[in-house]
């Protein structure tokens, strides 16, 4: 066992709402609980907000606006400087923080931290060169043009569970330093990190209404959906939720981002470096247990490496310390609830009935320090081919399907047929098949000799086919996604 870092806490009580600056006892009678995976333990109750509180978060946020865009670009911008400090000191507890309530390996969490306080680099940079008009003198007789950008007002942010600070980050800086209010809804699985964070905000003396979080799950969602001073939504989940909330949105004439599900294909080629591919690929499958959207899903081995690839594959994977995310040693913590556990299993029993050859088994895996744990280990199934539901679907768990194709141009064709656009990998050291994979191949994120094709905070995040609806991407493109440009012409 490695070095094994303490909880936070053991308990953190029944969360607040934070609205107008103020952490405030939710009325509601429908409490959910937060739990820690690795142990089966409650952590904390999570009130799901009532209609009034959600409507009074977003009165707030509209009241706060009025205010906040009349705030100097160059005063916002401090309280970013201010917020990235402050997540720079707590980051080492927010991670552990993070880990006690998703699961994730303490490394794992602590890039989560990196993440979340690039976004918050990004937003400051984009204030300072993006946050500009654009002014051209004299397009006719003593006439001028300028190009302003102006915020327009209130966004509610709606966050998944498996990167409870980074992806709510994706947004939330940008909004606010762009001089728009947000509400934030954390995921009622995962919603303590985010606790933690708004009390920094508080500490900043952020303006009051500025930034507001609720709890809750549909309800809330609808709220923002169809309440008439909520100006757009952000969405980071599965396809079936971000198709229904895109399709609302526009019902109702919101803007949105929203990124999607995935099914993430590596392309193994026959000139690979697999002593350098293959950790490379083993951390893509199974990091965060497999729970990302950038997650690998399906490794493609082209001509005569597949039986290498599928060797070295399993015997890397068969190596990984199984456990809780606070013990610095492990390699992969349990997966988040019960359900997901039980949803991940089915479809491995889904993949056996297919007659795919199960060749890792990682449904019985035990962690004798944590025997109630949602624990899953590494799950590999050879002998899939694309039309298996293994191979078709989303499982979002630590479960890896072998391809053998023959050619490069197969192996493309099979991604392109995919439902999902989200990510891509090729290992290979020819800059011609590089190439063509890049051009070629029909996703948002591309990665060559990368398992996982995750773009810096100052880069979107890419998506397409049913990863991704809507026309901006996140991280660096909601700076066009939170404010409007208006023109303004003018004779003298």
């Amino acid at each position: 066992m490695g070095k094994v870092l303490g909880e936070v806490k053991k308990d953190y009580g029944k969360l607040k709402l934070y609205i107008n600056g103020e952490f405030i006892d939710s009325k509601t009678d429908t409490i959910g609980k937060a739990y820690n995976p690795a142990k089966d333990e409650i952590i904390a109750e999570v009130p799901f907000s009532a209609k009034d509180e959600v409507e009074e978060a977003i009165q707030s946020a509209q009241e706060a606006f009025e205010k906040w865009r009349e705030v100097p670009i160059t005063t916002r911008i401090q309280y970013l400087f201010a917020l990235k400090n402050r997540l720079e000191e707590y980051s080492e507890t927010i991670a552990r923080i993070i880990v006690q309530n998703h699961g994730k390996t303490i490394q794992e969490a602590r890039g989560d931290m990196r993440r979340t306080i690039e976004n918050v680099e990004a937003a400051i940079s984009a204030a300072y060169t993006l946050y500009k008009g654009e002014h051209l003198d004299q397009v006719s007789q003593e006439v001028d043009e300028t190009v302003v950008r102006e915020p327009l007002g209130v966004f509610g942010i709606i966050t998944p569970f498996n990167f409870p600070t980074m992806v709510p980050f994706w947004f939330l800086p940008y909004a606010i330093v762009l001089g728009n209010t947000v509400v934030v809804k954390p995921s009622e699985i995962t919603p303590v990190p985010m606790d933690f964070i708004i009390r920094i905000f508080d500490e900043i003396k952020l303006p009051r209404g500025v930034v507001n979080v609720v709890h809750g799950a549909k309800d809330v969602v609808d709220e923002f959906l169809t309440n008439k001073l909520v100006q757009g939504v952000t969405f980071v989940g599965s396809t079936r939720v971000g198709k229904y909330i895109y399709e609302n949105a526009g019902k109702n004439g919101k803007k949105a981002i929203v990124q999607a599900g995935a099914k993430n294909f590596v392309v193994v080629m026959p000139d690979a470096d697999l002593n350098k591919a293959i950790p490379s690929i083993v951390s893509a499958f199974f990091g965060n247990a497999g729970q990302r959207c950038l997650a690998a899903a399906n490794l493609v081995a082209v001509g005569n490496i597949y039986d290498e690839v599928k060797r070295k594959f399993i015997e890397a994977s068969k190596q990984l310390k199984i456990g809780y995310g606070l013990d610095e040693s492990v390699d992969m913590g349990p997966v988040v609830t019960k359900d997901a556990k039980k949803r991940i299993i089915g479809y491995i029993e889904k993949g056996i009935e297919e007659g795919a050859k199960l060749l890792l088994d990682g449904r019985d895996v035990k962690v004798p320090e944590y025997p109630n744990g949602y624990f899953l280990g590494p799950t590999v199934f050879d002998e899939v081919t694309p039309e298996m539901v293994i191979a078709k679907e989303e499982i979002f768990g630590p479960v890896a399907s072998i391809i053998h194709v023959k050619n490069l141009d197969e192996a493309i064709n099979i991604i392109n047929r995919s439902n999902y656009g989200n990510a891509s990998s090729i290992f290979t050291t020819s800059g011609y098949y590089a190439r063509k994979f890049r051009r070629e191949v029909n996703t948002g994120n591309i990665g060559i000799n990368i398992g996982v094709a995750a773009p810096m905070a100052f880069f979107p995040f890419g998506g397409r086919k049913e990863s991704f609806f809507g026309i901006l991407h996140g991280q660096i493109d909601s700076v066009d996604f939170f404010t409007d440009k208006k023109v303004v012409i003018t004779r003298w």
